[in-house]
């Protein structure tokens, strides 16, 4: 017999959701990993949607209100998040803010001379994150200790298995081809510890805009160094990174996330899974196992024109079959 739903029950479950700390995060990665850690027993929520570019974010009325209700803050730092002191400030919020970042050797960019933020994109550095918010996890709930702890046990020994995965992974690419085009430098934590050799059209902010040198520069890199595929972002715009890979006969390796991960069904709906599909996608393009397919502008005719070939073919054979009989 079914359970009905009385108006206490219903009360009582309601008021057990509004008893659990509100744990906020400035961007998708960030919650992602939060929930692996807390489970169900705190509510998280991520101020960008997932899909959307951190960068570029500009936050709503609905975020301030967020952040305004939050228990605790994680944040990214590194100048991830641009906007994100303003919005704090306007919600007037009192709650911890924790960088998750701290402990990490952060990689100096060489666009405004700035710090890349991108540090998530290593599977090691992706420990120091959980660490960090296990920590903070605790901080705000002690009392729930315990769980947090086994928790963050066993996602530190999946993210320590992801770390060995992708560091064998890329062997199987030719030393020679271990050369990642991207749109913007959000793989070089990723390819300082995996030994990927990285170049983007744009640099670490997707705020910037490609320069003309930019574009001279990856032509002349492709050309030169052989190298048969590029990649396209999830949150980036990949028009000039088609077009440049149209002008070299190149193909796209295929579409790799970084400022995001992906919606559930996607390829890279958590962060464990963002960093075993963009290995794989970067394995395949770059070791040439990857499998043409039929939208692939660069992979020889296309199958119309050959269809229309043996069309012609056939016409042609007709034809001269009916001259013969008569």
């Amino acid at each position: 017999m079914a359970l009905l739903a009385t108006p206490m029950l219903v009360s009582t479950i309601l008021s057990g959701q509004q008893d659990k700390k509100l744990v906020v995060t400035s961007a998708s990665i960030f919650a992602d990993m939060a929930k692996n850690i807390a489970g169900d027993l705190v509510q998280v929520k991520s101020i960008v949607p997932i899909g959307s570019d951190p960068h570029i974010y500009e936050p709503t009325p609905a975020d301030a209100r967020l952040v305004s209700k939050a228990d605790l803050l994680l944040v990214n730092g590194l100048t991830f998040e641009g906007w994100l002191s303003g919005l704090i400030e306007n919600a007037n919020t009192s709650a911890p803010v924790v960088t998750i970042t701290k402990g990490i050797e952060p990689i100096r960019a060489v666009y405004k001379n700035s710090t890349d933020p991108h540090a998530w994109m290593s599977a090691a550095n992706g420990l120091i994150y959980i660490g960090n918010i296990f920590k903070a996890l605790v901080a705000l709930d002690p009392h729930n200790e315990q769980t947090y702890r086994f928790n963050y046990n066993v996602y530190r020994q999946q993210l320590q298995d992801m770390d060995r995965y992708i560091m064998e992974a890329v062997k199987n690419i030719p030393s020679q081809q271990r050369i990642l085009i991207t749109s913007h430098d959000a793989f070089q934590y990723y390819g300082r510890r995996y030994g990927l050799r990285l170049e983007s059209v744009i640099g670490i902010s997707t705020e910037a805009e490609a320069q003309t040198s930019d574009v001279i520069r990856l032509n002349k890199i492709i050309r030169e160094s052989r190298v048969p595929a590029v990649f396209i972002e999830s949150t980036v715009n990949p028009k000039l990174l088609e077009q440049i890979a149209s002008d070299n006969h190149v193909q796209i390796g295929g579409k790799l996330y970084s400022d995001s991960i992906g919606g559930p069904e996607s390829p890279a709906p958590s962060y464990l899974d963002m960093l075993k599909y963009n290995t794989d996608t970067i394995v395949a393009a770059l070791s040439g196992t990857q499998e043409k397919t039929g939208d692939d502008s660069q992979a020889g005719s296309p199958a119309w024109l050959w269809m229309l070939v043996g069309l012609a073919f056939a016409g042609a054979f007709v034809f001269v079959a009916s001259r013969l009989n008569n």
